[in-house]
């Protein structure tokens, strides 16, 4: 009982976690073209050929075109993707792999400071990336007003959401094969359930239920209207839900890194 009052106490926050995010930003900006460049082809794939291929035989969308439309939900699940991966295959490998994990707790930084680093990086990365897909689709003229600007702190939470779900993934992980259970059955299913592609409201009700409860769902519902100049209704309510996820899962990948490293 003693030892899993101690897997399960509440997080020990404290600055020194910037030291990791830092770590892990100059071991990045070695690669960080390549890394751009692969972040975006997936999302700018989507958005430019089912925008203008899949785009030009379909009717608006909410009175807006289908590339317009695509545009939002490219960014929201580029954000997403790339906290996945980097909370997963790149903390694995730090965690696991590497042992970088280890040779950082020989200095004066706490399981939780790593936790924090890694969670706040791959939400930095994630914002990144959806910046990138943010501009390219402000040249192409698909954010309407200056309240795009919002979608940017849109996207970090989001980022965090998904860091701190695919840390999760990676304290149960014996190997890389692992993660590819949660990206088929997790990820693909929002990608497709989300409004991503196409109105989440033209599901069946029991998938239109089940896709209120995904935190993706959320953050299209927040950054579409501020891409077409309209304030999200519900806007506390999709925020609340996507920090909700963020601290649930930051608790919960906390606890099991420390059974799985401390025990």
């Amino acid at each position: 009982m003693t030892t899993n009052r101690k897997y399960l106490a509440l997080p020990t926050l404290s600055l020194r976690f910037i030291h990791v995010w830092r770590r892990n930003a100059l071991v990045w900006r070695k690669l960080a073209i390549p890394s751009m460049l692969g972040n975006l082809a997936d999302p700018m794939l989507y958005m430019l050929g089912f925008g203008y291929g899949l785009g030009r035989m379909l009717p608006d969308v909410f009175g807006t075109s289908y590339i317009a439309f695509l545009a939002a939900g490219t960014i929201c699940s580029s954000t997403m993707m790339s906290a996945s991966f980097e909370a997963m295959y790149s903390g694995f490998s730090r965690m696991h792999v590497q042992r970088t994990w280890d040779a950082i707790l020989n200095a004066p930084v706490t399981l939780d400071d790593v936790l924090v680093g890694e969670a706040v990086w791959a939400a930095s990365k994630s914002f990144m990336s959806g910046t990138a897909v943010l501009l390219v689709a402000t040249a192409l003229g698909l954010a309407q007003s200056w309240l795009a600007l919002w979608v940017l702190p849109v996207m970090f939470i989001t980022g965090l959401a998904f860091a701190s779900l695919g840390l999760i993934v990676t304290a149960l992980s014996p190997s890389y094969d692992f993660f590819m259970y949660y990206f088929t059955l997790f990820i693909t299913p929002m990608m497709l359930l989300c409004g991503v592609f196409f109105p989440a409201d033209q599901l069946p009700l029991a998938l239109q239920q089940a896709a209120a409860v995904l935190p993706l769902t959320h953050a299209v519902a927040v950054v579409r209207p501020l891409m077409n100049d309209t304030v999200p209704s519900g806007l506390a309510t999709h925020v609340s839900v996507l920090l909700a996820y963020a601290l649930a899962g930051f608790y919960i990948a906390l606890a099991m890194t420390r059974r799985r490293l401390l025990a």
